[in-house]
């Protein structure tokens, strides 16, 4: 793949994690970038984005439960490592 087209592509990921980004913290989703770029890797290989919105869910009370501060990111480091 030449390095324009490369680059192109990553201008057009970033822009789109960006939007969603700007999305998830206006719906206090409490999402970071790192995490949400997790979350939409993860929907593009196939997972069902319910099944994953309620792991997050459900991981980001375990963590919290434990006293993990970025609990988000834990959440979906774990539900990565689920799959």
């Amino acid at each position: 793949m030449p390095s324009d087209e490369r680059s192109e592509k990553q201008a057009a990921a970033q822009q789109a994690v960006d939007i969603l980004h700007e999305i998830s913290t206006l719906l206090n989703c409490h999402l970071d970038r790192r995490t949400l770029s997790i979350c939409i890797s993860m929907i593009e290989n196939g997972v069902n984005p319910e099944a994953l919105a309620t792991a997050v869910k459900e991981l980001r009370g375990e963590a919290h439960a434990m006293g993990l501060e970025n609990a988000a990111t834990a959440a979906a480091a774990a539900a990565a490592r689920r799959r």
